[in-house]
């Protein structure tokens, strides 16, 4: 994948079963080198949802390096092959779905995050989530794609009670759904020292924003930060697997706009 120079990153991921669950349909991409991190979520049943995320983080890269291409990208460009890959992907999986009886009904959630020059381009479908610490505060960057978000935005529901309705974990976007699916992406410019993470609604669901950012506050190393989540997590009852994928972001490369006008 021959993107602009990228960040320098530490990153980690940790991914477990939860304390309810038989078996963890999670799966995790962390490929620094690549600048790609990926985090699904799959669905439809132990063999179907396992199957799901697992083709995700092992066919999406190869969509996402074919539709880049070589050169010098824009981040619109990038944003454009996000959106194509994961249309693609969504269209196999589908298809896939049909072609085996065993794997009716499955799909998957997907949060990635793509570093570029001094930008991370950031993808998601379902409710799977992307957040972003700096200088000590948490920002969630991605809006859930469920029956009960949607209510939550009309003024339906309030905060309080959207997650214990009924449509919280029902996906209106999803990786495999009838139809196009149509990501969110989104492009941030980084600063030194930013923290990101990826996970999956095993977390989330376990876990308030504000006790995720004081855990990531605390600890010093990616690896560190995703076993105390996957930990707190489990803590509170652990009902769904969980999965956590920490970037530290320790240096940006050279702006070369910034450069070029001195």
């Amino acid at each position: 994948m021959a993107l602009p120079d990228r960040p320098t990153v530490r990153a980690a991921m940790a991914s477990d079963r939860g304390k309810v669950r038989q078996e963890n349909e999670d799966a995790c991409l962390v490929a620094p080198e690549r600048g790609l991190f990926i985090v699904s979520d799959g669905m439809g049943g132990q063999q179907a949802g396992a199957a799901a995320s697992r083709i995700v983080v092992n066919v999406l890269p190869a969509l996402l390096e074919r539709e880049l291409g070589r050169g010098r990208l824009s981040p619109e460009r990038i944003r454009g092959a996000l959106g194509h890959a994961v249309t693609e992907l969504s269209a196999q999986l589908r298809a896939e779905a049909a072609k085996r009886p065993g794997l009716f009904g499955m799909g998957a959630t997907v949060v990635l995050v793509l570093l570029a020059q001094r930008q991370a381009h950031i993808m998601h479908l379902g409710d799977s989530r992307a957040y972003l610490l700096r200088r000590g505060h948490l920002r969630r960057l991605t809006r859930d794609h469920t029956v009960a978000a949607v209510l939550l935005r009309l003024k339906e529901i309030t905060e309080e009670e959207a997650p214990e309705h009924p449509g919280a974990h029902r996906l209106t976007r999803y990786v495999g759904m009838d139809g196009d699916a149509l990501p969110d992406i989104q492009t941030l410019e980084l600063q030194a020292d930013d923290r990101l993470l990826l996970c999956s609604d095993g977390l989330t669901g376990m876990v308030s924003d504000r006790r995720i950012a004081h855990l990531l506050r605390q600890q010093p190393t990616p690896e560190e930060a995703c076993q105390a989540l996957i930990a707190a997590a489990n803590a509170a009852g652990g009902r769904d697997n969980i999965s956590a994928i920490v970037i530290d972001v320790d240096v940006l490369p050279l702006d070369t706009k910034a450069a070029a006008s001195v």
